[in-house]
């Protein structure tokens, strides 16, 4: 989404791009052909994604604000108004290139940090901000631009309905959402490297056969709404939230516009182009001016807009790019898998980790079909993302930890490729060795859901995110590798200081429910089994049609019993309500002056929590 002027192709619009698309194709082959892609030198780059917190460390709004008092080219918008996006300068591989890539964004994001705090705001990196609620993932929250509202529009219209959300790890997430809002919740530090395009094919497939192993040591984005899911949860959530593929009957075998792929590739990057045209739709276009094929028959490097803008909104987590700089053009791989954090440290060790393995490829990976089945790759890119470094990955047909391949045969490589290329030693030995020891002691991952265990015992959920943001913020502001971080073990001592501003933030979510036609007698027994006073009451399509309390199981025991009495039959069917987004105080008042001993929390006529007094006292005042 790099092309500011985007918007969503009209019908009428459409023929125009396409002729600009195809003549892009064309005119791509006709610059390989002819030799017009620079093969040297080797350059790297990368793209930060960082959050904006509030001093509560919930998301923060002002990303528009802060961009402007920024006031630096190097800093853009994202989807959402909590999120913003540095592009570090490319460098030539080589001599202390990640100290420099280091110390450049280590000054952008002070610089971030200094304008956010005039905003009474922070900057935090995380793959996924730990105390997003889903609130925070409606369009009220989406960035003002033309750009963000067409890709959402556009994106529902393909799909066709709602976006489905379904992610099982130690919790489980199963929800419906009206926009793409929730890829909002995604942030990255995507790295890039220039390929000699006469090495593209064999570049392009090693880049998948270690991606599996390169983010199960990476992983930092474990928790999603409070949940504990993937050790790398963007990865599924990525995909599930920007999927326009509908639901039907029919098995279908359609990509979708994020994906690992399905073999490897065998035909240099124009077929990957002409292979996603193929698949995808296009669905956003720009008013383009140059004719590429034009261009390049005067002696000009063209731009390739209308092949740039579809490939933007095609998410391979491995993307082939197109790009000119300084009357040039190269091809490169950006690598979209990595997240953001958990410090600078890590996310530098992270880049020269995946830079030595794609310059130090040993020559028996150069025809990668000879060594490797593409679905051992893909199923390791899978379990790596579901289970991080705790993966068994399988590697030349044999099953081995991912600690373990990353010690004993990937690292190394990793050592000869920077060697090769003359990066300093300096770099070489402080980077991988955060690696190194990272296979034997924490990821980001790993430390965060050891530390929300941890919180949880002591206070409730929603602080407990809280809480554990802050520790992140303090540590990346030391700038302290992870695998140095020491674990949450208790509440920070400025605890209670967090609000709890509503509803949802201190309803209950896991409730016990029963149906209208449930037999009386069997509520009032669980009720008394689970020494619980209310029982909110759900039709088939679970929306709340009523409550049971104590006081109905009374009345319903005094008029004598009664077998073949139904809930519904005692049950009050008038309910007040609340909405998620209601303010504590507000709830707190309501069921002072209705006297009332529980509130269920409703949205979209759908239960989705219950409030007692009990939630009002213990974790409204502390």
């Amino acid at each position: 989404m790099g092309e500011l002027k985007v918007k969503k192709a009209l019908d009428s619009e459409r023929a125009k791009f396409v002729s600009h698309l195809l003549k892009d194709i064309e005119a791509l082959e006709i610059m390989q052909e002819r030799g017009l892609i620079e093969s040297s030198p080797i350059r790297m780059g990368a793209e930060q994604e960082f959050c904006l917190v509030n001093l509560d460390f919930s998301p923060a709004t002002r990303a528009m604000e802060v961009l402007e008092e920024i006031n630096d080219p190097h800093f853009t918008t994202e989807l959402a108004k909590f999120n913003l996006e540095i592009n570090l300068d490319p460098l030539e591989v080589g001599g202390d290139c990640f100290a420099q890539t280091s110390a450049q964004l280590q000054a952008l994001l002070q610089i971030a940090e200094k304008a956010a705090n005039r905003f009474d705001t922070k900057t935090i990196l995380t793959g996924i901000l730990p105390t997003i609620t889903k609130k925070e993932l409606t369009l009220e929250y989406i960035t003002p631009l033309n750009r963000y509202y067409a890709l959402s529009e556009i994106m529902r219209e393909a799909r066709g309905a709602d976006f489905s959300l379904h992610l099982t790890g130690v919790d489980e997430l199963s929800v419906l959402h009206d926009s793409i809002m929730f890829e909002a919740c995604n942030t990255s530090f995507q790295l890039h490297l220039q390929i000699a395009p006469e090495d593209f094919v064999a570049s392009y497939n090693w880049a998948q056969a270690i991606s599996g192993p390169m983010l199960s040591v990476c992983s930092n984005s474990p928790l999603l709404l409070g949940k504990e899911l993937w050790s790398e949860t963007r990865i599924a959530l990525f995909q599930q939230s920007t999927d326009t593929r509908s639901t039907s009957y029919s098995l279908s075998d359609k990509e979708a516009r994020v994906s690992f792929g399905n073999s490897w590739i065998t035909n240099g990057i124009t077929d990957i182009f002409k292979d996603d045209i193929s698949r995808h739709r296009i669905l956003l276009h720009a008013d383009i001016e140059e004719d590429s094929l034009r261009l390049l028959e005067e002696g000009a490097i063209p731009n390739l807009s209308a092949l740039r803008i579809h490939n933007g909104s095609i998410y391979r987590w491995n993307r082939p790019c197109y790009g000119t700089g300084g009357g040039k053009a190269h091809i490169r791989i950006e690598n979209r898998y990595i997240p953001s954090g958990p410090t600078i440290e890590d996310e530098i060790a992270n880049f020269a980790l995946w830079i030595g393995l794609m310059l130090g490829r040993p020559e028996r990976f150069d025809h990668i079909a000879s060594q490797m089945d593409f679905l051992e790759a893909k199923e390791n890119f899978v379990k790596a993302a579901q289970t991080g470094k705790a993966s068994q990955l399988q590697w030349l047909g044999k099953a081995t930890s991912a600690a373990e391949l990353m010690q004993k045969e990937l690292i190394p490589i990793a050592y000869e490729g920077l060697k090769k290329m003359k990066v300093s030693a300096n770099d070489i030995n402080k980077y991988l060795e955060i690696i190194e020891l990272r296979c034997n002691r924490n990821t980001g991952s790993s430390w965060m859901v050891q530390g929300f265990r941890n919180l949880k015992k002591q206070i409730k959920k929603d602080d407990a995110l809280k809480a554990l943001t802050e520790s992140i913020y303090k540590n990346q502001q030391a700038n302290i590798p992870v695998h140095e971080w020491d674990p949450v073990t208790e509440v920070p001592a400025n605890y209670p200081t967090y609000s709890n501003k509503y509803a949802s933030q201190i309803m209950t979510q896991q409730i016990l429910t029963i149906h209208q036609n449930d037999l009386a007698h069997l509520v009032s027994q669980i009720m008394r089994w689970n020494n619980i006073h209310h029982v909110p009451v759900v039709d088939s399509k679970e929306n709340l049609v009523g409550i049971v309390t104590w006081k109905n199981i009374q009345g319903f025991d005094e008029k004598g019993f009664d077998e073949l009495k139904e809930v519904k039959d005692i049950m009050v069917s008038e309910v007040i309500t609340a909405s998620p987004s209601l303010p504590v105080d507000e709830v707190a008042n309501i069921m002072l002056t209705k006297k009332i001993g529980c509130l269920p929390v409703v949205q979209d006529k759908k239960l989705v929590g219950i409030i007692t007094r009990n939630d009002i006292v213990t974790k409204h005042h502390g």
